[in-house]
C-alpha cells in the first residue's frame, strides 16, 4: 500500500480538493504490523488497526452584507435646476439724443419730442420776438407766462434732438445694463422686481447688439 501523508498534510489536501458543500468529513487512521500509522479517507485494508476520526465541517463563509437602502422617508436627491433659457430677442429700440437748451447737456429720449419749457433769456439768449415766443408756448399747450416770468424775461424753448444710429443705441443699452445690474446688486429684495423686469427687457434688446 502506498505511503500516505501525515495527518496535517492529509487534511490540508483533503480540504483543498473538496468542491461539495461544507459537510463533516471522516478520516481513518490505519496502523500497520510494525506500528506505522497512515491516514486515508476509506476504511483500513486487511487486519490493520483502524481508528475512525470525524472532522468538524469548516464554518460557512459569512454572506456578503446587503447593499444599503435609502432610509425610510429620506428625500430623493434633487437635481440642479437647469439654467433658464434666454428671453426671445427684441428689436433694437429707436432712441434720440437731446441737447438741453439751458445748459447744453445731453440726455437720451425715447421719442425725440421732449416738451418745451420756459427759460430765462440770460441763459438761452434773446429771441427775435418775445410775443412770438410766448405765443409759441401757448400753442404747445404751455401755460402763459405770468407777470414775474415776463418781467424776468423768460422765453419758451425746446431741446434739440437727433436719432441715434444702431451702434450708438447699443452703447446706451450697455450703459443702462451696467447701471441696472449695479442697482440690482445693492437693492433690497422688496425693491428688486422692477429692476429684474428691466434686466429682462435689456437682455432681450441687447441680443441684437451681441449681448451685454
Amino acid at each position: 500500500m502506498p505511503h500516505l501523508p501525515a495527518l496535517p498534510t492529509f487534511l490540508a489536501l483533503l480540504g483543498a480538493g473538496l468542491s461539495a458543500p461544507c459537510l463533516a468529513q471522516t478520516v481513518y487512521r490505519c496502523t500497520g504490523a510494525h506500528g506505522e500509522a497512515s491516514y486515508q479517507s476509506t476504511p483500513c485494508p486487511g487486519a490493520q488497526a483502524q481508528r475512525r476520526i470525524t472532522l468538524d465541517a469548516p464554518p460557512a463563509p459569512e454572506p456578503a452584507p446587503p447593499a444599503p437602502t435609502p432610509a425610510a422617508g429620506a428625500p430623493p436627491a434633487i437635481a440642479a435646476a437647469p439654467e433658464p433659457p434666454p428671453p426671445p430677442a427684441a428689436p433694437i429700440p429707436v432712441l434720440y439724443q437731446c441737447v438741453r437748451a439751458t445748459d447744453g447737456k445731453t440726455y437720451v429720449s425715447p421719442n425725440g419730442q421732449p416738451p418745451g419749457y420756459y427759460a430765462p433769456l440770460g441763459i438761452v439768449g434773446v429771441p427775435t420776438s418775445l410775443t412770438q415766443q410766448y405765443n409759441a408756448g401757448n400753442r404747445m399747450g404751455r401755460d402763459q407766462p405770468n407777470a414775474a416770468m415776463v418781467s424776468g424775461y423768460y422765453t419758451f424753448v425746446r431741446d434739440r434732438c437727433r436719432e441715434l444710429d444702431p451702434q450708438e443705441v447699443c452703447e446706451v443699452l450697455r450703459k443702462d445694463w451696467a447701471e441696472n445690474e449695479h442697482q440690482l446688486g445693492r437693492a433690497f429684495k422688496s425693491d428688486q422686481p422692477p429692476l429684474l423686469r428691466r434686466e429682462t427687457e435689456l437682455r432681450a434688446q441687447l441680443q441684437g447688439c451681441g449681448g451685454p
